[in-house]
């Protein structure tokens, strides 16, 4: 890899975490990115991040799977150090996440594990155990839900799980400044991507239903968050910190 900043996507190889890679590059960023199975999906990314200018590699991560994580920081250091002299990167963006959508009455326990594994310990650790890797002056970005804010039926366990990263996001602002790390949550609303079954964007009553509640008239799509996240980890953004951004297109104002 050049001697461009580098950005850690979890979760990089489809959907918005797509995006996000690409916006990256866009801006002149490096890219480490992970999927949890298909390889195939994540070396398209790498290649489309390639044809840009930027260097970029995939690695395979179970999101969910907390002791897996040493090993996973051991191939990223090295590859880092193979490529450029250096084991560190620049910025974290948590973004991998599954979806589940379950009442409160009928979620079960293993639902519950699956998810909170996923969605809250897993970014917890993941982002405590990169910390000797995060280069001083970096950025946390911490991928939340509207649904944090807003309650739909059937994302209890979802959101607040993802409620809990917001909270941690602000702790690790006030604990990291010090090394001039920032760390905020970009939150976006419904997608239309192959999330939770590609319910959003194939299901045209609630596709219809999110777009009527939302002020710009319409579903978002995965090019309306990349380039915020793109942002934050600018130096246009270098004085955003602790904050929770929503872009989700004006829902429930």
């Amino acid at each position: 890899m050049s001697q461009s900043k580098i950005a850690l996507v979890t979760g990089g190889s489809r959907g918005l975490g797509k995006n996000m890679a690409i916006a990256l590059a866009g801006k002149g960023i490096d890219v480490v990115l992970t999927y949890n199975s298909n390889k195939v999906e994540a070396d398209k990314v790498v290649a489309e991040i390639q044809s840009l200018g930027q260097e970029a590699f995939a690695l395979q991560l179970d999101a969910g799977n907390i002791k897996s994580f040493d090993g996973f920081l051991e191939k990223v250091t090295s590859h880092l150090k193979e490529k450029t002299g250096n084991t560190n990167f620049d910025f974290l963006i948590n973004n991998a996440g599954t979806a589940l959508y379950s009442s409160f009455a009928d979620t079960t326990e293993d639902q519950f594990d699956t998810a909170i594994n996923i969605h809250y310990k897993g970014v917890f650790f993941l982002t405590q155990k990169a910390l000797p890797f995060l280069n001083d002056g970096g950025r946390i970005i911490n991928i939340s839900s509207g649904l944090a804010r807003f309650s739909f039926p059937g994302s209890s366990a979802y959101g607040s799980m993802k409620g809990a990263v917001e909270v941690l996001t602000r702790y690790l602002a006030k604990e990291l400044g010090f090394r001039g790390i920032s760390a905020n949550v970009v939150a976006p609303g419904a997608i239309e991507t192959d999330f939770g079954g590609g319910q959003t964007r194939d299901n045209k009553e609630i596709n219809d239903r999110i777009s009527g509640l939302t002020a710009l008239g319409r579903v978002g799509l995965p090019d309306d968050i990349g380039g915020v996240v793109a942002f934050l980890c600018s130096e246009d953004a270098k004085w955003i910190n602790g904050q929770r951004i929503e872009v989700a297109g004006g829902i429930f104002l």
